[in-house]
């Protein structure tokens, strides 16, 4: 599924439960179950398919499959690998829930060897705080710290090349 645009030297990690296995391998992402669930989820409804696979190929992620290898789950993790992450895109299909997925796949991530020693983790949810607490997250001890620009309608109006901003930025040969 990646290109090379991610770290390519984090190892790839798989660990294994009954017919379940987590993996990190992007060769085994199947982007067609991430962007179908991820389409129609409240937190990325309308997503268009290419910035789903452009958000695959710039963070670490993992994969839920069971039995001959389907695509049952998912997570990825966007991070500088020294002081913080923003974990996003956490799910596990509705068919699968309920065998305990989701905090084997918390846990996969939570002590994956290139993620420790990070300072801050940044997951955002409506509706898995009970999940993340079990991990030690928490609410903000200091909300009046954080500022977010949130563009909840992005996917709905694309950009045209006219309507960028003009920038200082030039393109360098």
């Amino acid at each position: 599924m990646q290109d090379g645009h991610a770290r390519s030297d984090v190892k790839i990690i798989e660990d294994r439960r009954g017919d379940y296995v987590i993996s990190t391998d992007p060769d085994r992402l199947d982007l067609a179950v991430i962007y179908e669930f991820l389409t129609s989820c409240y937190w990325a409804k309308g997503i268009p398919r290419e910035v789903v696979a452009r958000s695959i190929e710039h963070s670490l992620c993992f994969g839920v499959y069971h039995g001959s290898g389907a695509q049952v789950g998912f997570a990825r993790v966007v991070s500088d690998f020294a002081i913080i992450a923003y974990l996003g895109d956490v799910f596990i299909l509705d068919a699968h829930r309920d065998h305990g997925l989701d905090k084997w796949l918390m846990a996969c991530i939570m002590q994956h060897p290139t993620l420790q020693g990070l300072r801050r983790w940044i997951p955002l949810t409506r509706d898995a705080h009970g999940l993340y607490s079990q991990f030690g997250f928490t609410s903000l001890e200091s909300p009046e710290r954080y500022m977010e620009l949130h563009q909840a309608d992005v996917y709905k109006t694309p950009l045209s090349s006219s309507s960028e901003p003009e920038s200082e930025f030039r393109k360098t040969t």
